[in-house]
């Protein structure tokens, strides 16, 4: 049967998700959402293989996003169909009908034909993470303990922010990365700032902006603990530095608190480029083609 790629874009707040991927007996998001595509689809019981998602970045337990991208495969009569009587865009029935069952912590934006060689994970030119953090009582919202981390001790943000730019480029994460089997360690570190924002919504908090084309399991909580390790004045300015060179986890501070990470951004390449883009990005990176970013 024909089937047609559709890209989801949506979000969740990771509080009560034992992170993105399904797992047996947890409550994830990628349950959470198959789930509800299932109940809209009614693939089942026309002895169709259950929805099964593709995502940008898999999430660990309570991260939460407000930019996640993941794509879906629907046979081509059932996304004809979504719309019944209505006369509804399919992507805007889907949406909608998701919105019914879908828990109230994941949101469902936008459904929409993907473009030819569409692939949420590999065609994807990098993501944008932010990390917030409140160091001061003055600033602790009970109403946003759920995606601000609390620490009690004043941070020097700009030592934070000299201690991290020399990680950025093409580099070898493994200290700052929880292990895998079979899999690289090597990432492309685009930016990584940390700011204390003088107005909007996080006007007084320690906030990283950490943009890669992909992250390694536990890399940005990594990264923040390295950073809040120098901002409290325990670290020097050059030891997140050293850590990286060192490629041994142990060297490094301890991971932090998930829940003040959010997935804010995925961006891809023009269309004509996914294809491409997916082709290579599927390919591991080697160590040789680690690269300081200075040219």
């Amino acid at each position: 049967m024909d089937s047609v790629r559709v890209r989801l874009d949506l979000a969740y707040d990771g509080t009560d998700f034992a992170g993105w991927a399904r797992q047996p007996r947890l409550r994830t998001v990628q349950g959470a959402i198959e789930d509800g595509l299932e109940r809209v689809l009614r693939l089942g019981p026309l002895g169709l293989p259950a929805p099964r998602l593709t995502v940008a970045g898999r999430t660990d337990a309570g991260v939460h996003a407000r930019g996640q991208v993941a794509h879906v495969d629907v046979p081509l009569p059932r996304w004809d169909a979504l719309p019944g009587r209505s006369d509804r865009e399919p992507g805007d029935a889907l949406v909608a009908r998701l919105a019914g069952v879908l828990p109230r912590d994941v949101v469902v934006h936008r459904a929409r034909l993907a473009p030819v060689g569409f692939d949420a994970r590999f065609s994807a030119l990098y993501r944008r993470y932010a990390f917030r953090i409140a160091d001061d009582a003055a600033l602790r919202d009970p109403l946003r303990r759920a995606n601000v981390l609390w620490h009690r001790r004043a941070l020097d943000v700009a030592a934070m922010h000299e201690a991290v730019q020399p990680l950025r480029g093409v580099r070898d994460f493994a200290a700052f990365c929880k292990p895998r089997p079979g899999a690289t360690t090597i990432r492309e570190l685009k930016e990584l700032d940390w700011e204390r924002p003088t107005d909007g919504p996080d006007a007084g908090l320690v906030v990283a902006r950490v943009v890669a084309d992909a992250f390694c399991h536990n890399m940005v909580r990594s990264l923040v603990g390295a950073s809040i390790a120098v901002g409290e004045g325990h670290k020097p300015v050059t030891w997140p530095a050293q850590v990286l060179a060192s490629r041994r986890r142990e060297l490094n501070a301890a991971v932090v608190a998930a829940h003040g990470l959010v997935l804010e951004e995925v961006v891809y390449p023009p269309d004509a480029d996914l294809a491409q883009r997916a082709e290579r990005v599927r390919a591991l990176r080697m160590e040789e083609d680690v690269w300081d970013g200075k040219g």
